[in-house]
């Protein structure tokens, strides 16, 4: 006598006891959307923001500023 093996958990099944799991931990779903960093207007958005920031009068201000923020401790 042979016996068939259950048949596997589809995936939404195992997503579902996955989010199952996650819930009993407190966890709770969240979904962020976020700009497409690849796209052109993306793109041309930060360029017209790099150049404005570059062009500023407070220019070397805003950069030692923003330099002395940075943390290199670690970095090789």
């Amino acid at each position: 006598m042979t016996t068939t093996p259950a048949p596997k958990p589809s995936s939404r099944d195992r997503v579902r006891a996955h989010r199952a799991r996650l819930r009993a931990q407190g966890l709770r779903p969240v979904q962020f959307w976020l700009p497409d960093v690849n796209s052109p207007e993306f793109k041309e958005q930060i360029r017209q923001e790099c150049l404005a920031i570059a062009n500023s009068p407070g220019e070397k201000d805003d950069m030692t500023f923003v330099e002395s923020l940075i943390d290199y401790e670690g970095w090789e």
